[in-house]
């Protein structure tokens, strides 16, 4: 069984970090792949503290996509069905981004939420410092540090793809 789930946030809001400890976690025991999506086509590849070489040395297969190319052997945007069938050998896909796939999806949030992005979710990751009184009760809180709960909650929540 594959199984995948999306993350989404304002930038800087902790989404690429939060992978990067689900994905160093998981590895060991389970294949993971990588999306990232790059919306705005500024990604640099390989070069140490970017997030596409955060992702990689976790051990995971990693998949980058843009508006204007996809960097896994390829320069054309593919659909998430084609990048399946690329990376193919995984047993858990994380997708950063994307914000219209229909994948349960976990936003990450710090100091504020954003309302807007609530049709998108099921879960918000905060460390706390959010006031989450808000947030509707169909979707649930994870404390961002807590990677092991994250875990939990993917698996009971994640789509089979």
């Amino acid at each position: 069984m594959r199984i995948a789930v999306a993350f989404t946030g304002p930038s800087n809001s902790g989404k690429t970090t939060l992978i990067e400890k689900i994905a160093k976690k998981l590895v060991p025991q389970r294949r993971v792949a990588i999306i990232k999506n790059d919306p705005k086509d500024k990604a640099v590849f390989d070069i140490e503290g970017k997030d596409s070489d955060k992702f990689f040395k976790t051990g995971a297969e990693v998949v980058v996509t843009s508006p204007t190319r996809t960097t896994y052997f390829s320069h054309k945007k593919r659909e998430l069905e084609d990048i399946i069938k690329m990376v193919d050998d995984f047993e858990i896909l994380l997708v950063e981004g994307l914000k219209t796939l229909p994948l349960p999806r976990i936003a990450v949030f710090r100091n504020s939420i954003d309302k807007s992005y609530f049709p998108y979710i099921e879960a918000i990751a905060t460390d706390g410092s959010a006031d989450t009184s808000m947030v509707p009760k169909n979707i649930d809180i994870l404390d961002l540090n807590d990677t092991d709960h994250i875990i939990e909650w993917i698996f009971k929540n994640a789509k089979e793809v």
